[in-house]
């Protein structure tokens, strides 16, 4: 298994995969090698044939493992192979020839404009500083479209007041930068004032939560389901549907779908 380990710390050291992905890919390739050597102790990374990943897929999909699930487990196994060609530790990619299951792709779940003007209209937020910092979360995710990760951290420094822009670290350590408008700017002005005054400096942790440290991603998500639960009855009130929502406003209001590509931090424009 050396070769997966050399694999894994690749992904991680060169390529800056979250220690979850590498977990995901870890479990995938153990899954896989559990199931090669079922079939023959003899086989292995280097002898292995397409029809052994096909087996694979058809004995995942019989124990009862989603499309998506499956898609995903072998995309781990792709990028492997892929490795292992590039450091010439197996001479052909048995991965290659096989086809992923399709995968069925759910709508995107978003907000009505008339539930975003009762979230921020009509909504009657605590006059703390916690409720200031609830409303200006709500206001960063609906004006920026940024990921959970990505708000959760932003720090005071990445924050251009000036130019109305912010700085976010995205996926695999990306940084990309994300404008907005005068709410927002108002907004910021008005929590960053008061979170110095909350904490004795101005920098540091952009959004506070328990001992003023940086807030955490469930206390977040927490934060956004309570409220959108206030203006919606769908079923799903995570941070990701105020992301959903920017994407659509933005698309909606004539926006290139390469610029949406760029400011929501995607790699591919399939995914947008």
């Amino acid at each position: 298994m050396q070769a997966v380990e050399d694999f894994l710390s690749y992904l991680q050291a060169d390529r800056g995969y979250s220690g979850k992905t590498v977990i995901c890919y870890r479990d995938a390739l153990t899954s896989f090698r559990i199931f090669f050597r079922s079939l023959d102790e003899g086989l292995n990374w280097q002898t292995l044939d397409a029809d052994v990943v096909r087996q694979w897929i058809i004995a995942d999909m019989e124990r009862g493992l989603t499309a998506r699930t499956v898609a995903k487990n072998l995309s781990a196994l792709r990028t492997f192979y892929k490795y292992m060609l590039r450091t010439k530790r197996v001479e052909r990619d048995p991965v290659r020839l096989v086809k992923s299951p399709k995968v069925k792709m759910p709508l995107p779940t978003f907000l009505k404009r008339s539930e975003v003007d009762r979230l921020f209209d009509d909504v009657v937020f605590p006059e703390t500083f916690e409720g200031l910092r609830d409303r200006t979360i709500l206001l960063t995710f609906y004006h920026t479209g940024i990921r959970l990760a990505e708000l959760v951290g932003l720090d005071v420094q990445h924050i251009d007041l000036a130019q109305g822009e912010l700085k976010v670290t995205g996926k695999r350590n990306k940084q990309r930068i994300v404008p907005f408008g005068k709410e927002l700017h108002d907004a910021l002005g008005t929590y960053i004032t008061a979170r110095a005054v909350q904490v004795g400096q101005a920098d540091g942790p952009l959004f506070l939560g328990s001992r003023n440290q940086r807030i955490n991603p469930s206390t977040t998500e927490t934060i956004v389901h309570n409220y959108l639960s206030l203006v919606t009855t769908q079923k799903k009130k995570s941070p990701h549907v105020l992301r959903h929502t920017y994407a659509t406003e933005m698309l909606n209001n004539g926006a290139d779908l390469e610029a949406i590509r760029d400011l929501l931090g995607h790699e591919s424009i399939a995914t947008t």
